[in-house]
């Protein structure tokens, strides 16, 4: 079921339970086929962005992105408004569950209100587009001191028909023990929100800290186009 605005309605209780479990929860069709084309066409538009990435000249991958500048367009803000209270009451939870100190406001504006009052005034929502050959080196995006710990991926692009290969990928760094990789597979308009940083998971002495990164496997062929939604801004 979508909303007014054409974006699918999620699921609280299921989002909860799986990123509490794994780390990450697919939202499968949380964009329509019109909005996916939409969103892609912005991407020609110079205007629209504050800055382009080449990947390969800072040794990220190979394949390039684009930040969006403020205003951001009418879907990328209503997706960071629309997905943040829900997001913000499991990150407080899971830093209950680590004993961090810090909570996340109810509203995503006082989110950003508080990114600015430390300096992170530059917005991070973005759109990244990966040729042939093209891949994005595991890693993780902070940008400053204060980091919202959830963050989501928009596949734009049609799997087997506009691209091959180019799949997510998220590894965990777990505590004395070797690291866990999953293959998200996705459709054009899912969405896999995962862990910007790290998440809690259980033990036989409570919660301890498991360190997340993500990235892309090399496109085989074709053209992938993404969105990624960031909750918090830049220095």
């Amino acid at each position: 079921m979508a909303d007014a605005g054409g974006l699918k309605t999620i699921d609280p209780e299921r989002l909860r339970g799986e990123l509490h479990d794994q780390g990450w929860s697919v939202i499968e069709g949380l964009l329509d086929a019109r909005s996916c084309g939409a969103l892609s066409s912005l991407y020609a538009q110079d205007e629209r962005f504050r800055s382009t990435v080449v990947m390969a000249r800072h040794g990220f991958g190979s394949g390039e992105y684009r930040y969006f500048a403020y205003p951001l367009p009418p879907i990328v803000a209503r997706l960071r408004t629309m997905l943040y209270p829900p997001l913000a009451r499991i990150a407080n939870e899971w830093n209950e569950r680590l004993g961090l100190a810090e909570r996340y406001p109810a509203t995503h504006r006082a989110f950003v209100e508080h990114c600015r009052s430390n300096g992170q005034t530059r917005p991070t929502p973005l759109l990244l587009k990966y040729g042939a050959g093209d891949y994005n080196c595991l890693h993780q995006d902070l940008y400053g001191d204060v980091v919202f710990p959830l963050q989501l991926t928009i596949l734009l692009s049609d799997p087997g028909k506009d691209f091959q290969g180019g799949e997510f990928v998220l590894t965990e760094q777990r505590p004395r023990r070797q690291s866990r990789a999953h293959v998200v597979p996705l459709s054009r308009g899912d969405a896999v929100i995962f862990a910007v940083r790290q998440r809690p998971r259980e033990g036989k002495r409570g919660y301890y800290r498991v360190n997340l990164r993500h990235g892309v496997s090399t496109i085989r062929g074709g053209s992938r186009l993404t969105a990624g939604i960031i909750f918090h801004d830049a220095r």
